[in-house]
């Protein structure tokens, strides 16, 4: 089936510039500012406040564990489609209500961490960030939901980019901004837990941004109605202490298994014709599917002990997905196959960048100006450029040029790796690499909202941006072991060749007729 897009889009380039100052479009660069702040106050910038302290290297990467909320927030996403909140859903809607539930959460999660001097009490420290990851990845979720059910198809690509910049904006805000704060307060001059104190105090104001944003808002009128399972006290405490049995299992298993895993490679890394990163990857994806298990197993013995109802189990958490498969039918493999490759090139190659522009010989502050500051410009005008395309020229067609620049300009980091420490070179391949992936980003976040089904629309895209980054994130984390073996240019060239098949998978969801993005407008 083709979609009106597929056929052609009229709008004049004055009238999609125009676009961007449609409220919806404006109130997501808000709201994205507001989801992307939390993220770095709990990686880098607490990093540096904990190192700062004097806490140990290996305590401080424990902390990263904060953020496991963000890879799992399709886990409690169903509840936030179907459970509205008591009191506050009634005054200003349920969505907006998840939403400043979510944010004040957020905040208060922040100030926790600030009236928190890790160098005497890092416990409480810990549980403040694990707080933040939780309230954050929650808000994410809201979010998400508010922006695909508040306007049609034709602004979601516009609002996907101005979601993109104002979350880029925001991180920029908690990571540089953050740090500049603690050192006008004082930070530079040693420890000092004051300044530490007052930079994060700032970062908890900032979020007022996103709680004034959703005062100020209207609740989206395609929002999918309540279940009718949770109408009283004792049905939400019943799933709450189903939902707690089945998280912590997966959160306890998901983290011993590690240590398990961790155990199989070495003992398989001896072996011949073992391929040690094959089965890095496939002992780590068993120890997701095994924590998956084991949470939904004790969901099954809470409904047989009369904790939990099997139906509103099914309605909440089976409905949804077979409501994808239903609607997609045999192409919903492809999609979910598309969904878990198309940022692969990318993603891989930005894990080892820093190290890669570090070993060239660039300097921490070229590093910092180029690649994060310029590197960020470059990526918010990407994003906006990809949603202008794509209202014109269709979702589709823009997903497929992301997904050949993608591609395709992994191979000037090869032409950069010869080069050398060349400045005027790696700002022009800065400049390519993140004008596309602002660019393929906007056009996939636009493809993922016209996935999902109005009456499951927090879980089904939850479940798809989890999907988008797991299978990448968990190559790339193999990508230092592979630059180690076969060196950077030809890591460039297999980055490059990752890309292929995500072409091949952009082509056959466009050719197959699937009712995507642009067959739902």
């Amino acid at each position: 089936m083709v979609s009106r897009e597929e056929d052609g889009n009229n709008l004049s380039w004055g009238g999609t510039l125009k676009a961007y100052g449609h409220p919806r479009v404006v109130t997501m660069l808000f709201l994205g500012f507001s989801a992307g702040l939390p993220l770095l106050l709990i990686f880098s910038t607490l990093s540096l406040w904990l190192r700062d302290a004097e806490v140990s290297r290996t305590t401080v990467t424990y902390f990263s564990w904060a953020a496991l909320g963000y890879s799992f927030k399709f886990i409690w996403a169903p509840i936030i489609d179907k459970m509205p909140l008591p009191v506050l859903s009634a005054l200003i809607g349920r969505r907006r209500a998840w939403l400043l539930a979510a944010q004040l959460m957020v905040i208060a999660a922040i100030t926790w961490m600030a009236f928190t001097d890790p160098s005497s009490n890092l416990t409480a420290m810990a549980l403040g960030a694990v707080l933040l990851g939780f309230s954050g990845a929650t808000q994410d979720i809201v979010i998400d939901a508010y922006r695909i059910e508040s306007a049609d198809q034709r602004l979601q690509t516009l609002m996907s980019s101005s979601y993109i910049a104002g979350y880029r904006i925001g991180m920029l805000v908690a990571g540089a901004g953050a740090l500049k704060l603690a050192s006008y307060f004082g930070a530079d001059g040693g420890y000092d837990y004051q300044a530490w104190q007052w930079a994060y105090l700032c970062m908890a104001a900032a979020m007022g941004v996103g709680v004034l944003t959703t005062l100020v808002i209207r609740e989206p009128a395609g929002e999918p109605e309540p279940s009718r399972y949770f109408n009283s006290l004792d049905h939400y405490l019943r799933f709450l202490v189903l939902f707690l049995m089945a998280v912590t299992v997966f959160v306890g298993l998901f983290v011993h298994l590690g240590e398990q895993g961790e155990e199989i490679k070495r003992a398989l890394s001896g072996l011949v014709m073992i391929n040690s990163l094959l089965t890095g990857f496939l002992v780590e994806s068993l120890r997701l599917l095994l924590a998956l298990a084991g949470a939904y197993y004790v969901a099954r013995l809470a409904v047989r002990l009369g904790i939990g109802n099997r139906d509103m189990l099914r309605e909440t958490y089976v409905a949804p997905l077979t409501n994808f498969f239903r609607r997609y039918g045999k192409a919903a493999l492809l999609i979910l196959v598309l969904i878990g490759v198309y940022r692969i090139s990318d993603i891989v190659l930005g894990v080892i960048s820093n190290v890669f522009y570090q070993d060239l010989g660039f300097s921490k502050d070229q590093i910092a100006d180029i690649t994060k500051t310029f590197g960020l410009i470059m990526t918010i005008v990407g994003g906006f450029l990809g949603g202008a395309l794509a209202l014109r020229y269709g979702v589709m067609r823009i997903l497929m040029l992301g997904a050949l620049l993608s591609a395709g300009t992994n191979l000037l980091f090869l032409l950069l790796s010869q080069a050398g420490a060349d400045l005027y070179l790696l700002i022009l391949v800065i400049t390519a690499d993140n004008l596309s992936a602002g660019l393929a980003s906007a056009a996939f976040v636009a493809y993922l909202s016209g996935l999902t089904h109005i009456s499951f629309t927090a879980f089904q895209y939850a479940m798809f941006s989890s999907l988008m980054t797991l299978f990448p994130k968990l190559l790339g984390g193999y990508s230092g072991s592979i630059v180690d073996a076969v060196g950077y240019d030809t890591f460039f060239v297999i980055t490059t060749l990752l890309g292929l098949p995500v072409i091949y998978l952009v082509y056959r969801a466009r050719s197959s007729g699937m009712r995507a993005v642009e067959s739902s407008g």
